[in-house]
C-alpha cells in the first residue's frame, strides 16, 4: 500500500436511503480497522427516508480502503465523502461594504477562519487599503462600459488562476447570472440582509421598516440560478422596534450579517453542511 495513502484523520460524510443497521455496518468497518471514533453525528429526514452521518475518524487507513469497504456495506444510492482536515481555499467577493470583509479577514489573521484567503475580488476599489493591510491581493474588476456578460468573463477569467474551494460573497453587491452560479455549484456563499425568505431583493431594510416588522435579521445562504433562494446555512436575528428608522436597522443588522457569514464559513469549512434539496442538514 503506498504510503501517500494513509491517513491519519478524516471526516467521513455519508448520506443514502435509510435502512436498518446502518450505523452498525458503518461503525463496524471502522472498528475491524483499530480505528477511533472521536465524533458521530446522525440523522433520518422521515418524510424522504434519507440517512445522514459525519463521523471523525482517526488511526491509521487507507481512504480508497476506507470508501471501498463502505461502499460494500451501504445502499447502493450513497454518497461517501473522506475528507482529511486541512485549511480549505477561499476567495472573497466585495463591493464598498466593509464590515463582511473586515470581520473575515480579521479572523484570518488571528487563525480563526481555519482557511487561506487566495484574494479579493470587487468590482469597486473602496477596500483596497483595507485588504492591502493583510497582505491579500486585491483584484479590482470594474463594470465601466461591460455588459453584465462582459463583467462576469473578466471575474470568471480572473478566478481560473486560482485554485479555491468556496467563493464568498462578503457583501458583493452585484446579482450573479445563472451561467455564472453554474460554473460553481454549491461553491458560492452570500451573506442576505434579512431573514430569508423575507424581504428578498434590493432594500430590505427599507421593507422591514415599512412593515413595520419586530425583528430583523441575516441569512447566510448557497448561492443557486434562483435569486437568495439556495440552500440556508444559518440564519439570526435582533430585536427592533418602532424608534428605528431604516438607517438605523441597516445598521443594527450589519452585526448579524457579519456574525451569522462567520457562522455558516466555519460549518462549510468544518464539513457539517449536507445540501439536501434546498434545505440544509447541518451537523
Amino acid at each position: 500500500m503506498p504510503q501517500d495513502n494513509i491517513a491519519h484523520k478524516a471526516r467521513v460524510l455519508i448520506d443514502c436511503q435509510d435502512a436498518k443497521g446502518l450505523v452498525y455496518q458503518v461503525s463496524k468497518v471502522f472498528y475491524d480497522r483499530g480505528l477511533n471514533i472521536d465524533n458521530n453525528r446522525e440523522f433520518v429526514d422521515k418524510e424522504k427516508n434519507k440517512f445522514f452521518m459525519r463521523t471523525v475518524i482517526s488511526g491509521d487507513f487507507s481512504i480508497d480502503e476506507i470508501k471501498e469497504a463502505l461502499q460494500q456495506v451501504l445502499p447502493s444510492d450513497a454518497t461517501i465523502r473522506i475528507i482529511e482536515p486541512k485549511s480549505k481555499k477561499i476567495i472573497l467577493m466585495a463591493t464598498k461594504e466593509s464590515h463582511c470583509l473586515g470581520d473575515i479577514l480579521i479572523r484570518w489573521a488571528s487563525n480563526e477562519l481555519e482557511a487561506n484567503i487566495e484574494a479579493v475580488i470587487s468590482n469597486h476599489n473602496d477596500l483596497k487599503d483595507l485588504t492591502d493591510r493583510f497582505g491579500i491581493p486585491f483584484i479590482h474588476i470594474g463594470t465601466e462600459n461591460l455588459s453584465r456578460s462582459e463583467h462576469e468573463e473578466k471575474v470568471i477569467n480572473t478566478l481560473d488562476t486560482f485554485e479555491f474551494d468556496y467563493i464568498v460573497l462578503a457583501k458583493y453587491m452585484r446579482i450573479l447570472s445563472s451561467d455564472f452560479v453554474d460554473c460553481y455549484p454549491r461553491q458560492i456563499i452570500n451573506i442576505h440582509h434579512s431573514f430569508l425568505p423575507a424581504f428578498i431583493g434590493a432594500n430590505p431594510y427599507k421593507q422591514a421598516h415599512t412593515r413595520g416588522v419586530k425583528i430583523i435579521g441575516a441569512t447566510a445562504h448557497y448561492v443557486t440560478s434562483d435569486l437568495d433562494e439556495g440552500p440556508i446555512i444559518s440564519q439570526d436575528v435582533i430585536s427592533v422596534n418602532h424608534r428605528f428608522e431604516w438607517r438605523d436597522m441597516q445598521k443594527a443588522g450589519r452585526d448579524v450579517e457579519k456574525i451569522v457569514l462567520a457562522r455558516a464559513l466555519s460549518l462549510v469549512l468544518n464539513d457539517r453542511v449536507f445540501v439536501h434539496g434546498n434545505k440544509t442538514v447541518i451537523f
